[in-house]
């Protein structure tokens, strides 16, 4: 009876594996073919290189797959869209650098009222923020323009 019930546990198993394969491999493809992130944009060209590869991988990604489905590749590729598409439309609005600077602030004057900075600490940390000291819009690590860029 043990033998049985270890074969419907491996079974289980296996069939949880192949399920939790599909549900990374599908995410992670749908994140790829959103297209580039704005740091692989380049005027060195590098951005079309990766547009390419990422191309390249999703045309392979899809054939695989196609392959091991049994179904044809086309049938593949529209799903993943249809899924991509699904995700982007369900994916929360990202709230605007403003009101993200203005939760900042607000949570550092909260860290003052509670005491675990002082005013002094907190209007410091505020000041460097807007002088782009911090990774983020404005400041370093932030690749949408030149602004807080570093010649490191």
């Amino acid at each position: 009876m043990s033998g049985t019930m270890s074969k419907k546990h491996l079974l289980a198993g296996l069939a949880a594996a192949g399920v939790l394969g599909v549900g990374i491999a599908t995410p992670a493809f749908a994140e790829e073919s959103a297209g580039p992130s704005p740091s692989a944009s380049s005027s060195t060209g590098q951005g079309n290189d990766r547009q390419q590869q990422w191309a390249d991988r999703k045309a392979a990604f899809a054939e695989a797959l196609a392959k091991e489905l049994g179904v044809s590749t086309d049938k593949v590729t529209a799903a993943l869209e249809k899924i991509r598409e699904q995700r982007r439309a369900d994916r929360p609005k990202r709230p605007s650098v403003a009101d993200r600077q203005a939760a900042f602030r607000e949570r550092l004057e909260q860290a003052a009222r509670d005491g675990r900075l002082t005013w002094e600490q907190a209007d410091a940390i505020s000041k460097a923020a807007e002088a782009g000291v911090f990774p983020g819009p404005g400041g370093r690590g932030h690749h949408d323009g030149a602004e807080g860029t570093t010649d490191r």
